[in-house]
């Protein structure tokens, strides 16, 4: 008889085999490691494109090197700050939820183990085991960690590993400055005939890199994610370019 589901709140601890042995799950700041690295290739891409975009088009309206040199700067600097604080807010809100999330449990095993292991158990169920190894998985897992066997068969998080929005923010701050300097000194550095062919060669090198970098952290497909960015960092120069143009031939 399954004693789960004749009693909510109780296990028949006799009628269960003998568990095989469970290993711990891995705590090894994986995810934490994984976000920020998210968010410094995501950084560097908006660091390139925009800054890029900026460049280009202030090129395209005039050949001063220091009124390019002026805005690519101030492009760089605001860019880095507006991409940390959004990081920063971004993952102290999700690490919030985490957080809430994590207080609900314990405060729901302290007021009925019995009936949060009957849970788990169920949860284990829902995956596909039968009820003898469920309930054999749930005690174990519950027994070496009830907040942690539950978070991550439930919402796939463990309480040590959550991620830190001041390395989120720094990451992607620090990506962005080292993505923008990539056109701006291109653009800076180049002779004046060749400025922007030269910024736009290389900016298409690097989206080709952080867009293989993105596909990778994503587990999608690399030509997809790089030809995405490839038209969008393309598209983003003509604009500005065009526009920058335009706005030189009506000064002058």
């Amino acid at each position: 008889m399954d004693t789960v589901g004749a009693h909510p709140g109780r296990l028949d601890h006799a009628a269960d085999p003998a568990p095989e042995p469970v290993p711990p799950a891995p705590r090894n700041g994986l995810k934490a490691r994984l976000n920020w690295l998210r968010a410094a290739v995501l950084g560097a891409n908006d660091g390139i494109i925009s800054t890029a975009g900026l460049v280009v088009g202030v090129a395209a309206a005039t050949t001063d090197r220091t009124a390019i040199l002026i805005a690519g700067v101030a492009a760089l600097v605001a860019g880095a700050v507006s991409m940390a604080l959004g990081e920063y807010v971004s993952v102290s809100s999700a690490r919030d939820t985490e957080r809430a999330l994590i207080a609900e449990r314990r405060r729901a095993l302290a007021e009925d183990p019995d009936l949060a292991l009957a849970e788990l158990a169920a949860l284990y169920r829902a995956k596909g085991l039968e009820a003898g190894t469920a309930r054999a998985v749930a005690r174990e897992l519950t027994d070496r960690d009830p907040v942690l066997a539950r978070l991550e068969v439930e919402h796939g998080l463990d309480p040590d590993d959550l991620t830190n929005p001041w390395h989120a923010g720094l990451a992607s701050a620090v990506a962005f400055v080292v993505g923008a300097a990539l056109p701006l000194v291109a653009m800076t550095w180049s002779p004046a005939e060749s400025r922007i062919p030269v910024t736009v060669g290389a900016v298409m090198l690097a989206l080709v890199v952080t867009g293989s970098l993105s596909a990778w952290f994503g587990r999608a497909r690399r030509v997809r994610a790089v030809v995405r960015l490839l038209v969008g960092g393309a598209l983003a120069m003509a604009i500005t370019f065009a526009i920058g143009a335009a706005l030189g031939i009506a000064v002058h």
